[in-house]
């Protein structure tokens, strides 16, 4: 596994990370989401041992990742950024990663790059920024590490290319228990890929959960209530609906409709509700966007700005 024990990381006076703890168990498929500047691309940085701590540990399996050679081999780091690469063909790239990873297979680095279509003696800087990533992602997956790392991993491409580099990342995930953490801002993708996921803000952990919990524990509710006898709008506010282990993250009202997003059991969030006596009462199925925007709201973070990346 994958844990980050009370972790420090400043950069020119500004902590980036904050005393974070983490852990991620190993064959997880695991999401880093948050603003731009939270600490994501920090935490895969020192995952990887490019970045030594300030103080806490980052332990891989155990073991110190930083300056550990035996501990990286065990991770397959893939940034944003393949410039360094340009002047490689891809059949040179693989041959430049066998030398540092040993259990880098030759089968499989084919049978990807037949699928993918991608030629071994081209170089890399002629390529488009959705092949560069494919090429990138096959070397990974073909270097077996037990741990692969993604930053930003679908960003810029076309949706013919994310579904193919999707596709190659869940069936390595399913054939070998391939433990994948992927930064990302595009939340959707999050969704479909990964089972578990942490959310930072100014370099602190929100929370780090299962997604199905994330989702099972914030609720999106229109409710339609009765009019009063002279057919005045009943106005009510937020603090008439907290009760004891419920948070109401947003509230909401147009006429004799309210809108309420709200933290808790939902069978007590609707006993709360149910005892204004409403017309009407539904529970709308929040995106995990929509939950990520209300939890940094509750944080004074600026819903409308996002769309981000670090």
């Amino acid at each position: 596994m994958i844990e980050l024990k009370n972790t420090v990381k400043k950069f020119d006076g500004f902590t980036a990370l904050d005393e974070v703890d983490l852990r991620i168990e190993k064959g997880t498929a695991f999401g880093l989401l948050g603003s731009n500047g939270a600490g994501k691309s920090t935490i895969l940085r020192l995952v990887s041992g490019i970045y030594s701590a300030d103080s806490g540990e980052v332990l891989v399996d155990g073991e110190s990742v930083y300056d550990n050679a035996d501990a990286k081999q065990k991770i397959f780091f893939i940034n944003d950024e393949t410039v360094q690469f340009g002047s490689f063909t891809l059949k040179k790239l693989k041959n430049y990663y066998k030398v540092f990873y040993p259990s880098f297979s030759e089968e499989i680095f084919e049978s990807l790059r037949k699928k993918t279509g991608l030629p071994l003696d081209k170089k890399i800087n002629t390529f488009s920024k959705g092949m560069k990533r494919q090429a990138i992602v096959i070397i990974g997956l073909a270097c077996r590490t037990d741990y692969l790392l993604l930053d930003e991993a679908f960003d810029g491409l076309d949706p013919t290319m994310r579904i193919i580099v999707k596709k190659m990342l869940v069936d390595a995930m399913l054939d070998r228990q391939l433990t994948t953490i992927i930064s990302s801002h595009n939340l959707k993708e999050i969704n479909e890929v990964c089972d578990t996921a942490a959310l930072l803000h100014n370099g602190k952990i929100v929370f780090s959960r299962d997604i199905d919990d994330i989702k099972g524990s914030i609720h999106k509710i229109q409710v339609v209530f009765n009019k009063n006898e002279d057919g005045s709008v009943v106005n009510y506010t937020e603090e008439d609906f907290v009760q004891e282990d419920i948070e109401i993250l947003h509230y909401e009202q147009s006429q004799s409709i309210c809108f309420i997003i709200a933290k808790g059991d939902i069978d007590a969030i609707k006993a709360s509700l149910l005892s204004k006596h409403p017309m009407l009462t539904e529970v709308i199925p929040l995106t995990l966007e929509e939950i990520f925007i209300y939890e940094l709201e509750v944080l004074g973070y600026d819903s409308s700005d996002n769309n981000e990346s670090e």
